[in-house]
């Protein structure tokens, strides 16, 4: 059985796909915790499905390093085998990462390289792209920027919205994650070598 901290910003909709497949008890995942940055609207799905919560507002620490550090220091207390960073909008430092590597891993709405960062789905509408999709990645120290571990395309249609298209994304996303921490759970996908 795989553990997992899930960390979120915002609404939490792939969270809530994945504390859905969690409850299942033929899924080979649980999830020990899942934190925020502050009081996100996802912390409700955890709490929905009696999994612990925490939060640790970066506003209350002198420097991202200090922060991020509080954040390391309740993750550790869990132990878990994995960290998946579910609309987790915060750039982690360096130390934060090396302590999680490889078990740390982001859900990005784009196929990346192309559209890293905040707005991916704005920034492929206004170049024009025809596809984009859900990647899945290695977290390392730049944005957006670790080895894919697992991509899912999705054509862009004429005319629609940045909103209509986060929307479409979203849909893939919560599958592709669920089946992804499936996959790393029952050892099909092997983050050390990928990491290599």
């Amino acid at each position: 059985m795989l553990s997992i901290v899930v960390l979120v910003s915002g609404s939490g909709s792939n969270l809530r796909a994945l504390l859905e497949a969690c409850d299942n008890p033929l899924y080979p995942a649980k999830i020990l915790a899942v934190g925020a940055d502050s009081a996100a609207a996802g912390l409700e799905h955890a709490e929905e499905f009696g999994v612990p919560t925490f939060v640790v507002s970066e506003g209350n620490f002198d420097s991202r390093e200090a922060w991020a550090e509080r954040v390391l220091e309740h993750i550790r207390f869990l132990k878990p085998e994995l960290v998946v960073l579910a609309g987790f909008m915060k750039i982690l430092p360096e130390a934060f990462v090396e302590a999680l590597s490889p078990g740390l891993i982001n859900l990005h709405p784009s196929l990346l390289p192309d559209f890293p960062g905040a707005n991916a789905v704005r920034d492929a509408l206004a170049a024009g792209a025809n596809k984009t999709g859900s990647t899945i990645h290695l977290v390392d120290k730049g944005v957006d920027t670790g080895p894919v571990i697992s991509q899912r395309e999705l054509e862009i249609l004429p005319g629609e919205t940045q909103a209509e298209l986060h929307e479409r994304i979203k849909v893939i996303e919560r599958k592709h994650l669920v089946d992804v921490v499936k996959q790393i759970a029952v050892q099909e996908i092997k983050l050390e070598e990928i990491a290599r």
